[in-house]
């Protein structure tokens, strides 16, 4: 007898159905940490290639301009018939004067270091005198118009007068070589102050005196705040002009008045007919001039105000 084995509805459901998954933890929100920024990697300086062109166009125009010279020198020695010195017996020369430049042998005897420094003693004195003078008189040339109506005539008539023909009024009112040399400088650099000066102040724009009449500023203040910042670049071209000038009068008068000073150090050495000290003169004057003239360009373009670009 075969015995039935029945089973029930929910042993047949537990049989067929799947498996139970196990149920997960909660998730805990963690807060999301930036990436660490890297820096960036360093460009490779790369070198730029030396433009030679550029480079020759710079050296080769001045030592071709000084080796022009030389030749044209050469020539003029070699066909000389009264002992016109060369250029190698030049500098021979320049090497003795240069080795002991500060000697002192007495009043009419010194080195051409002690020269120097004695004309630029004058031309300091002279130009600061003109200096004093000068640059305040253009402000109130050029910002008054009565003043300025005034004086032009007198400007204009006085400036194209040789500074050496003021000379001799040196010597009559100051009764000395050296002052009258002073007064020369004096009354040649002058003119390049006063008149870039007052150029400078009638060209500073109308709005900026219009805005000191609205605020009612003083005249100091106008002066300080307003004209010295827009004039001081045609300012310091007038100085710049003025020692060029006061530097080319110096050799002249001291050549006339005597004394110590490289002009009279020109003069003596004529007389002695040393050519060779004449020619190295020559020299020493004009590097002073050059390097005079390249401080005071360096010192304008660092007053000259110029527009920044955004």
């Amino acid at each position: 007898m075969v015995s039935a084995v029945f089973h029930s509805p929910l042993d047949a459901a537990t049989a067929h159905a799947t498996p139970a998954v196990a149920a997960k933890p909660p998730v805990t929100a963690v807060a999301a940490t930036p990436a660490p920024t890297l820096a960036p990697a360093p460009t490779p300086r790369v070198r730029t290639p030396l433009d030679l062109r550029a480079f020759w166009m710079r050296v080769l125009p001045p030592l071709a301009g000084f080796g022009l010279l030389l030749l044209v020198w050469e020539l003029v020695a070699m066909s000389s018939t009264t002992g016109f010195p060369t250029p190698l017996a030049t500098w021979q020369q320049a090497v003795t004067v240069f080795s002991d430049p500060f000697y002192s042998k007495g009043p009419n005897d010194q080195g051409v270091g002690w020269n120097v420094l004695s004309s630029l003693q004058r031309v300091a004195l002279g130009f600061g005198l003109a200096a004093l003078v000068g640059i305040p008189a253009g402000f109130a040339i050029g910002r008054f118009e009565f003043l300025s109506r005034m004086f032009n005539p007198l400007i204009s008539l006085l400036r194209p007068v040789s500074p050496l023909a003021w000379l001799p009024i040196g010597l009559l009112v100051f009764k000395g070589a050296n002052p009258a040399a002073i007064w020369t400088i004096f009354i040649c650099s002058i003119w390049p102050m006063i008149i870039n000066t007052a150029v400078g102040v009638q060209r500073v724009p109308t709005d900026y005196m219009n805005v000191a009449k609205v605020l009612n500023l003083s005249e100091w203040k106008i002066l300080t705040k307003i004209l010295f910042p827009a004039v001081l670049p045609y300012m310091l071209t007038g100085v710049r002009l003025a020692v060029g000038t006061a530097w080319l009068v110096i050799v002249a008068a001291e050549m006339l008045t005597g004394g110590v000073g490289i002009g009279f150090w020109v003069w003596d050495e004529w007389n002695n007919l040393n050519v060779a000290n004449i020619i190295i003169a020559i020299f020493v004057i004009g590097i002073v001039g050059l390097v005079l003239e390249f401080a005071l360009i360096k010192l304008a373009t660092a007053f000259t105000f110029e527009e920044v670009k955004s």
